[in-house]
């Protein structure tokens, strides 16, 4: 049979435009259906405005800090309208950027909503294209929650456009986009309440990373209510489950994503879900259809992350169109990650808690200290670095870093992770003096 294309991508967010670049630059014919803007939830409401978003909180501490070291700063005003707009146009700017690399790369695009019309075939309104391959790369969105008052609240697809911002606001949530807009919300000059339902944030990562966060984040004057969740909310005020009220005037839900899905008709194609509306997928992204792929969040592993979302959609084309001169499929054993807190979370591996759980044993060497900034700025503020080491092979299992700049320190130290470096790989590398990335090569 005879198709329209090699290959039809359904969603223009990283990991599917990726995929589709690479697979035309291998020859194959290639189209991709989106219906909102291009580059997904990354570069429109997440990763990208929300790193802005952070840069502009930063600055908040930035004043403070700089009347240690001489600088007379006058009362700063910060104008929400003008952070909001130029975002937006670095957005805007930015989707223009990546309608032109899949231009430049001879891919089609194709503006609407796709649904599954057959196993080869995609319906777009009225139009119906038809794909020797398939992949599904449509993401996530927020999810939402109903109780008394859920329709005042917002999600952060929505805090990107706020007409205002409110003088105090609740975050329901306890993950990286809870505590990543506690952060943004408390540098803006917000009264910031974190409501998380479990005993404690970020609880995916290592216990001592979350800890050191959470009491950072108090100084900074957020307050956590840990333990608890909301019942009602009205403007102005969050009823908790355990009867405590607080005096917010917003509330935003930071509960985690959810795949979209729901309508893309994949039952007409006989592709599988589970309960969670993501797609179950093998070792190559494929699909229970052996010709439709997935890759990215809609499908149930735990790294909902863009670059690992690039990776696969890379390894994809490569596999499919490559003729045997791809890379390999990603790695995600020593993967790095950050979180744009205050301070800033860089990670990679396994946590001290993961390790002891899949039978190694373990050293730990950790440290804590005052950043030599903070000796003349005064801000009372401290770093925390981890090592999680295999007593066995001496290899470093997993490395955790809360403090200023720790995100871009972490880029290199991952890729002696991923080496398989050792202990004593990180004891013979010199340090470079003075700075806080030192510390992990001198940790005894």
């Amino acid at each position: 049979m005879t198709y329209d294309y090699d290959l039809i991508v359904i969603g223009a967010g990283s990991g599917g435009v990726r995929a589709a670049r690479i697979a035309a630059t291998h020859g194959a014919r290639v189209a991709v259906v989106e219906k909102a803007a291009l580059g997904g939830t990354c570069v429109n409401v997440g990763c990208v405005p929300k790193k802005l978003f952070t840069y502009a909180a930063d600055f908040h501490a930035a004043f403070d800090d700089a009347k240690g070291y001489g600088w007379d700063v006058e009362t700063p005003r910060f104008d929400w309208a003008i952070l909001r707009d130029n975002k937006t146009r670095e957005i805007e700017r930015l989707n223009g950027i990546y309608a032109g690399l899949l231009e430049r790369a001879g891919v089609t695009l194709i503006r609407g909503e796709a649904q599954f019309s057959g196993p080869h075939d995609i319906a777009i309104g009225e139009e119906t294209i038809t794909g020797e391959r398939v992949l599904v790369a449509v993401g996530g969105t927020p999810r939402e929650r109903a109780f008394p008052g859920a329709e005042h609240c917002f999600v952060s697809d929505q805090a990107f456009y706020l007409d205002a911002l409110p003088s105090s606001i609740a975050i329901i949530g306890g993950g990286y986009v809870a505590v990543e807009f506690a952060h943004i919300y408390a540098g803006l000059g917000l009264d910031v309440h974190l409501i998380y339902r479990g005993p404690r944030i970020l609880k995916d990562f290592d216990h001592d990373l979350s800890a050191f966060l959470t009491a950072e984040m108090k100084k900074q004057g957020v307050t956590f209510h840990l333990d608890s969740d909301v019942a009602e909310f009205t403007p102005g005020t969050l009823i908790l489950t355990n009867g405590n009220t607080l005096p917010v005037q917003g509330c935003m839900l930071a509960i985690g994503r959810v795949p979209l899905t729901d309508r893309l008709a994949l039952d007409k194609a006989g592709v599988e879900t589970n309960a969670f509306r993501q797609i179950p997928v093998n070792e190559t992204y494929q699909t229970n259809i052996p010709h439709i792929y997935a890759i990215g969040d809609v499908t149930p592993r735990e790294a909902d992350l863009t670059p690992v979302a690039i990776a696969e959609g890379h390894f994809l084309a490569d596999h499919l169109f490559g003729k045997g001169d791809g890379r390999d499929a990603p790695d995600l054993s020593t993967l790095p990650t950050a979180i744009f807190s205050s301070p800033p979370i860089g990670t990679a591996g396994l946590s001290e808690q993961a390790a002891r759980d899949q039978g190694y044993a373990v050293q730990v060497f950790k440290t804590d200290f005052k950043p030599m900034k903070h000796t003349l700025s005064g801000r009372d503020e401290r770093t925390m670095m981890k090592l999680v080491v295999d007593t066995k092979t001496d290899r470093v299992l997993g490395l955790h870093m809360c403090g200023a700049d720790t995100p871009e320190m972490l880029q290199g130290f991952a890729v002696a992770l991923s080496m398989g470096a050792t202990k004593a790989d990180f004891d013979r590398t010199i340090p470079i003096h003075p700075t806080s990335a030192e510390e992990l090569v001198t940790l005894r």
